[in-house]
């Protein structure tokens, strides 16, 4: 009996970690974005308390009096959506390679995830690959890693992509939202719409031959079609990247396909479109014209 209260205990934690939840709620609410929540100073306590260099106004002729008190993540004024998205374009336009927009991307503030996420979940695989695979927002594992499909779904992509002779050494992939929502939770149309910029150049400095959209949401996002993903997968679309068009391909996420397994008979087919189209062309002979 204990045994089994042991397993379920187990089980129950685990539900739990994969949702999200990492820190125990009280009876009482506690702003965990205003320091150490531990020892709250009551207004009294403040009163008689000697002025730190934090409290010390900045008229107090005192060295200390001049030092520059920086504002906490709680004190900060959030930033506005549209002005959080012409940022984005700004900073997203500014890269000149992959390496330099992760490092702007790594410092970008506009985005709330990256308060809660755990890291920057950027790309895998080989910036020089001619196929780009896109998914929407990393999960549990990805946060952990820092690295995108590394999960249950990405041990599937791994097979998917064996079963036409790629591995991650012959593709790019990278994700729509660079940061885990919390509780994997969907990304909100504003969370999207601020990390598109970013990914979009991302899709420009790989410059692809093919670029492959996993899901619905990163489908409707980069090509812009209202479609769900059972109607759009297996179509060709035109990605207009740069100076050039890309050949783009929606196909089912490989999430989706642990939970409807019968529907990988839809995705092999992708795959084996996305296989041709990466074909080398074969030269006709003059007599076979």
């Amino acid at each position: 009996m204990n045994r089994d209260r042991d397993l379920a205990a187990r089980e129950l934690i685990a539900f739990y970690l994969d949702a999200g939840v990492d820190t125990l709620v009280g009876d009482v609410p506690v702003d965990r974005f205003a320091g150490d929540p531990s020892a709250p100073a009551t207004e009294a306590a403040a009163k008689k308390a000697p002025p730190t260099p934090d409290r010390v106004r900045r008229s107090d002729p005192s060295p200390a009096g001049e030092r520059k008190v920086v504002p906490t993540a709680a004190s900060a004024a959030p930033v506005a959506p549209e002005a959080a998205v012409m940022a984005a374009r700004e900073a997203a336009r500014s890269a000149r390679s992959l390496e330099e927009l992760r490092t702007i991307l790594d410092r970008f503030e506009g985005c709330a995830l990256r308060a809660t996420a755990t890291q920057l979940v950027f790309a895998d695989g080989n910036p020089h690959a001619r196929v780009m695979f896109v998914g929407e927002a990393p999960g549990r594992d990805e946060d952990v890693e820092g690295l995108p499909f590394v999960g249950r779904s990405g041990k599937l992509l791994d097979r998917m992509l064996a079963a036409i002779g790629l591995d991650r050494t012959s593709v790019y992939i990278a994700n729509i939202v660079a940061w885990r929502p919390p509780g994997n939770r969907t990304p909100t149309p504003q969370e999207s719409a601020i990390c598109l910029p970013f990914i979009l150049r991302q899709i420009e400095l790989v410059d692809p031959d093919v670029l492959v959209c996993l899901g619905g949401p990163s489908s409707q996002t980069l090509l812009n079609i209202k479609d769900g993903i059972l109607k759009s997968r297996g179509r060709w679309f035109a990605f207009h990247a740069g100076t050039r068009e890309i050949r783009a391909i929606a196909t089912l996420h490989p999430a989706y396909l642990l939970r409807q397994p019968l529907q990988k008979r839809l995705a092999w087919r992708d795959f084996l479109a996305i296989k041709k189209a990466l074909a080398p062309s074969v030269p006709i002979a003059p007599n076979q014209r």
